[in-house]
């Protein structure tokens, strides 16, 4: 008899799909940011919720404990502390108006600045400006610019000797006021456009970026779906609100929400500021500082998740089979 020796089967190997490789690629870039937060930013996290509920004790050898005081210091913020409530109500309903703005704006820009024309890289570049002009050492050397503070306040005047000129002399001047009230729209939309147009520095000085993610996305329409279009006889209007929107609805999405982060911690945020000047009032302004920050990245957590809920009726994702 012959002794059969028994034949192996090939061993196959797993094939990984080309997303799997994607997803892992991305998961390596973003580990230096995961390791940082976790051994950084995690431990300063922890600290920052234990202070909001505890309250600090000073001992005679200068050193302190914190003793647990639980929603003591969220009730002086709201209750006690006169500005808190005020400010966060002001900054609130400001952003309501400002935020829309800066989205509207930098997506009319984008539309523009895609079409074909001489110089377009140059005027780009000039609507890019503001973003690097508000970063870094510019941006303190223009902390002390008069000219910017005015133009950036819509209350700060300028003596210029003669008489006092301000922002909204130059609305009234214009007239929009009249303008609108003549078309009998209202005077809750009339408010509405002057504030915008008083805020107009501050609305293009923050769509810089806004603006390069819309035409980037602008660009990644095939210009194919285009020309089918123009054949069936569809007019530019119809071409926006049925293709260039929904294309588009996703980085409206991100612009929005880019839009209300940056807005609820930039600089010149009224209640970030308070913020800053509580936790400089002493061992108990630390802990009140705190309970604000909570409350506050709380109720911008809130806001960004009643906007991603809304927008998903309007939002097109775009299948890829």
């Amino acid at each position: 008899m012959t002794n059969a020796k028994a034949v192996k089967a090939p061993v196959r190997r797993k094939k990984v799909s080309l997303d799997s490789k994607k997803a892992r690629a991305g998961w390596f870039f973003c580990l230096p940011f995961i390791l940082g937060f976790l051994l950084v930013y995690l431990p300063i996290i922890i600290d920052s919720i234990t202070y909001s509920f505890s309250h600090i004790v000073q001992e005679r050898n200068q050193t302190y404990h914190l003793e647990f005081v639980g929603l003591a210091n969220y009730q002086e913020a709201l209750f006690t502390n006169p500005d808190f409530v005020k400010t966060l109500t002001k900054g609130i309903t400001s952003l309501v108006v400002d935020i829309p703005a800066i989205v509207i704006f930098s997506l009319f820009v984008a539309i523009l600045l895609n079409q074909k024309m001489f110089g377009r890289a140059a005027f780009r570049a000039i609507f890019f400006i503001p973003v690097i002009l508000s970063t870094g050492l510019i941006a303190e050397i223009d902390a002390s610019n008069a000219m910017l503070d005015y133009m950036s306040d819509p209350e700060a005047s300028i003596d210029t000797g003669v008489q006092e000129s301000t922002t909204s002399q130059i609305v009234s001047a214009i007239e929009i006021e009249a303008l609108f009230a003549n078309m009998k729209i209202g005077e809750g939309l009339t408010e509405t456009v002057v504030k915008i147009v008083n805020n107009i520095f501050n609305i293009v000085n923050r769509s810089g970026v806004q603006m390069l993610i819309f035409l980037a996305a602008l660009q990644s329409i095939s210009p194919a779906i285009y020309e089918s279009c123009k054949m069936d006889g569809a007019t530019g209007w119809e071409t926006f609100w049925k293709i260039t929107f929904p294309m588009i609805s996703p980085m409206i999405l991100v612009n929005a929400i880019y839009t209300i982060i940056d807005s609820f911690t930039s600089e010149s945020n009224q209640v970030m500021n308070l913020i800053a000047r509580t936790s400089s009032e002493g061992k108990d302004g630390n802990v009140v500082s705190s309970a604000m920050a909570w409350m506050y990245f709380l109720i911008v957590l809130l806001i960004i998740g009643i906007f991603a809920l809304l927008a998903k009726a309007f939002v097109f994702y775009q299948r890829r089979d």
